[in-house]
């Protein structure tokens, strides 16, 4: 048997981060209901209706703040790459706050309009390897309550035999009401239905866990009490964090079934007990230089992967010319390994199409070429427009081509395309330990053909605006679906016929609908959402257009954009031409978020294993940074260090010379596990003369060793690191990350601010120059404007500084430059003379700056700070 993947979903919580609160503390159960750090989230529900396929989903989380004062709460949903959003609201004290569809490019304008008045979040916009992460957070006001409910829909592909609903549940705390309710209605009758869930053992989810089917009806009711949700009989922490799996299928009394409602029609088809159609593979292993290392060891696993799927029969004959010496039935003997991609892909399809003009394989086979490739053309012919170009006219259309990409950073469009324009699909194989059997499983979704050229025929004049009706292939386990408008709604009979190649004699399978029996039949008016089939055919239009689009140009280009924009925004989809704009009043100014629908494009970062995001972000309570009025210290500049001493309104200034390259610490917290190092730049045409040479710092690292986390800033990007899970984000950014007890916000191309709670915050500025410059380059600033929460045991060239220390300054006389006068200082029980200097804040405005005037220490602060500068450097940012 086979499976079909259906809604991917993971729901996670958080909930009761102050707006500047420090690490929560620990979950307490108030009574029956349970409050973290004033939050209770009483109510989350995933509700499911599925009719005929076509699943419409909705998750309800409601919470209140039960602090006495304003509290954030966060809501993440991780949803199917495949599904679309199609609302998104917030209620906070009964007032509705809802999400409107627009096209991308109206929503930009008016997202971009916001933040140039410092009021919006932005967006995260990556892609994993099934889901995409939705997240929300918002402010709530003491003793207001706040509901998220996200509705998306997406229409389930069979895959292996069945359909299946995959949700990973991570609630994070206990929940009330926690309940997962599942509808299915399917008009061909339930042959089976199955639940199981990886977190809970079978005693506890049989007493939790309702399934039944009967006829066209199924459920799947998961509804665990406060004591099931416990880890243990005394804990207050969730054992919900894992996978809820339910699967199903249909009944197949005849090989398609048609379904018309309000003049749309569906079309399913999947015949079953037919022999499987001979097939002739050629595999194309890239083993260029690229592909050295983990991603080869991934594709060695090849052989036993797929060899027990393949049999004798699968084997390609080779002609005279090709031949090479005799081996045993093996997958090596199907393989042409090559370093050229173009060639290899050629000679690959030489040996299908000679194999075919010789008639070494059956007359009624098939022929397939699946390459394993990182899509890195990196020998011989390069240019991914003329591979493109050479391998379609090689192919012919005569048979298609998948291809497998490797790796975290292969050009998966390049592979996407080319495989779409020879009737194929690409598939991305991560590197993890389970690359095998990602293999194995692609390779069974391609293994047994049961027809082919399959030709889906309607009466003439009697349809329109048909969805994608011609197939190279049917694979066993799979299902090919098909829809449209009718031309005339009152016709009484609906015909349609399937034809396609068998193993053995060609094939026509016709199905015939009386349309007062149908309109019957489909009075299930309790599962079925609006008008289903017309929403079904609107969503597989859009996702057809927008693959035809991937490989059109110019005025079709533009004409399959406008088509599937004009769904997209008719039937309220967020797809990859509109976004989703929500606006809530906050403060007496309307503050605006943005949602895009991510795709495959926005993979180059991500790394395997990786939670990626698909954000939407209020930041209410964040406009633009404003600089607070306490003690601070930063380093800026070339680079200077500024200490203000708040007991004396004065501040303190010194510079470290050191070669570019140098990683200094600035802070080093052991209680707290707090770090932050600094990597030195110089110009570009450094000079070695550390008398005139300038020195910046190019690069920061930040580090919370007890919260497992890093933030790795460039003057290109700033990278997040959760234990192994990466985000990447660039200065062109407008957001706000968030996770417990800290906070990570980007204003485009000027700071970024990381609080640490309530007590550690921290500001990184941006400086840019000309590009083109010849000497100077981007480099940092780095500030400290709040840091009463750090331990006394704190140090650094910083860090040192943060708890109060006393100087003397003394025969204050003229110096060397008349306006820069001279004095002596006891600071640390040293005697130094000084130079009253100023250098610049650069916190409020990047381009000027605030002039902030200061006694300069020399000689890399020797006396000021604590050893001699040589004792700061450490070897690496981590």
């Amino acid at each position: 048997m086979a499976f079909v993947w259906w809604p991917c979903l993971v729901l996670t919580l958080f909930f009761g981060l102050e707006t500047s609160g420090f690490p929560r503390s620990p979950l307490r159960l108030l009574g029956v209901s349970l409050v973290v750090d004033g939050i209770e989230v009483y109510s989350t529900k995933i509700s499911c209706k599925v009719t005929s396929r076509f699943a419409h989903n909705v998750v309800t989380t409601r919470a209140v703040n039960r602090a006495d004062k304003a509290k954030e709460v966060s809501f993440d949903v991780q949803l199917p790459k495949t599904a679309f959003i199609t609302n998104f609201t917030l209620t906070i004290d009964g007032v509705i706050y809802p999400g409107n569809i627009k096209e991308k490019e109206v929503a930009k304008k008016q997202y971009e309009k916001a933040v140039s008045q410092g009021k919006t979040a932005g967006l995260v916009k990556a892609s994993g390897r099934k889901l995409e992460k939705f997240t929300v957070s918002v402010n709530v006001a003491a003793g207001s309550k706040v509901t998220f409910e996200l509705t998306y829909e997406e229409l389930l592909k069979r895959h292996k035999g069945k359909y299946e609903m995959y949700l990973k549940v991570q609630p994070k705390q206990l929940v009330r009401h926690f309940e997962i309710d599942a509808h299915i209605f399917e008009p061909q009758g339930i042959s089976m239905l199955d639940a199981e869930a990886s977190f809970i053992t079978n005693d506890l989810l049989g007493s939790a866990l309702t399934k039944s089917f009967s006829g066209k009806k199924g459920r799947v009711s998961f509804k665990p009490s406060l004591d099931q949700q416990r880890s243990c009989p005394t804990c207050t922490d969730s054992l919900l964090n894992g996978d809820f799996t339910i699967t199903y299928d249909v009944n197949r009394e005849s090989p398609a079934n048609v379904q018309i409602v309000n003049g749309y029609f569906v079309h399913f088809f999947a015949p079953q007990g037919l022999p499987v159609v001979p097939k002739n593979i050629v595999f194309v292993i890239d083993v260029s230089g690229s592909m050295y290392g983990r991603k080869m060891q991934q594709v060695c696993p090849l052989s036993p992967a797929i060899q027990g799927s393949i049999g004798v029969e699968d084997l390609v004959p080779q002609p005279p010319s090709l031949q090479q010496p005799r081996h045993p039935p093996s997958v090596l003997s199907l393989c042409v390994t090559v370093t050229n991609i173009n060639d290899g892909l050629l000679r690959g399809i030489s040996m299908l199409n000679k194999a075919r003009e010789e008639k070494l394989v059956p007359e009624r086979s098939t022929s397939i070429v699946i390459m394993l490739t990182d899509g890195d053309a990196n020998t011989g012919e390069s240019r991914p427009e003329k591979i493109r170009e050479n391998v379609r006219n090689a192919i012919g259309d005569k048979f298609p081509l998948y291809n497998l990409g490797f790796g975290d950073n292969l050009n998966y469009n390049f592979l996407d395309t080319m495989a779409l324009e020879n009737n194929g699909f690409a598939r991305r194989i991560y590197e993890d330990s389970d690359a095998d059997l990602q293999l194995h499983g692609f390779y069974e979704e391609v293994a047994n053909p049961l027809l082919t050229s399959v030709e889906v025929e309607y009466p003439e004049n009697a349809i329109q605006d048909l969805t994608k009706n011609n197939y190279p292939h049917f694979y066993d386990g799979s299902e090919i679906v098909v829809a449209g408008r009718l031309v005339d709604r009152d016709m009484n009979n609906f015909k349609a016929d399937v034809k396609g190649h068998g193993a053995m004699n060609d094939l026509t399978f016709t199905e015939e609908v009386d349309m007062k029996e149908m309109e019957a039949a489909l009075k299930e008016q309790g599962y079925i959402f609006g008008n289903y089939i017309e929403r079904l055919w609107a969503y597989l239009t859009i996702e057809q257009l927008l693959e035809k689009r991937k490989n059109a140009y110019g005025e079709e280009k533009e004409n399959l954009t406008a088509q599937a924009l004009e769904l997209s925004l008719k039937y309220n989809f967020v797809t990859p031409l509109t976004s989703m704009v929500v606006t809530k009043p906050e403060d007496n100014e309307n503050q605006a978020a943005i949602a895009d629908k991510p795709g495959e494009g926005w993979e180059s970062q991500p790394t395997s294993g990786q939670i990626t995001y698909f954000n939407l972000v209020f930041l209410c309570s964040v406009a633009s940074y404003q600089p607070p009025q306490t003690p601070y210290y930063y380093v800026d500049g070339d680079p200077h260090f500024i200490i203000q001493v708040p007991e004396k309104d004065d501040a303190l200034c010194f510079n470290i010379d050191e070669d570019p390259g140098t990683v200094l610490n600035l802070i080093q917290d052991p209680v707290t596990g707090l770090t932050v190092n600094g990597k030195i730049i110089g110009d570009k045409g450094i000079s070695p003369d550390s008398k005139t040479r300038k020195t910046y710092f190019g690069k920061l690292g930040i580090a919370n060793a007890q919260m497992d986390f890093r933030i790795e800033v460039t003057t290109d990007k700033i990278t997040l690191w959760n234990g192994d899970e990466r985000s990447t984000f660039s200065w062109l950014d407008t957001i706000m990350a968030t996770r417990v007890g800290l906070s990570v916000t980007i204003n485009r191309k000027k700071n970024m601010v990381v609080s640490f709670g309530d007590g550690v915050s921290f500001v990184i500025v941006l400086h840019q120059v000309w590009k083109k410059h010849p000497v100077h380059q981007d480099f940092l600033g780095f500030y400290v404007v709040d840091s009463h929460r750090m331990s006394a045991q704190t140090h650094g060239l910083l860090g040192q500084f943060f708890h109060p220390f006393d100087f003397e300054v003394s025969d204050i006389h003229p110096g060397s430059d008349p306006t820069k006068p001279d004095a002596t200082i006891v600071v640390k029980n040293h005697r130094l003379t000084v130079t009253r200097g100023s250098q610049k804040d650069f916190r409020k405005d990047v381009r000027v700056g605030t002039k902030v005037t200061c006694w300069f220490v020399h000689n890399n602060g020797e006396g000021l700070i604590d050893g001699v500068h040589t004792d700061y450097i450490v070897p690496s940012l981590f």
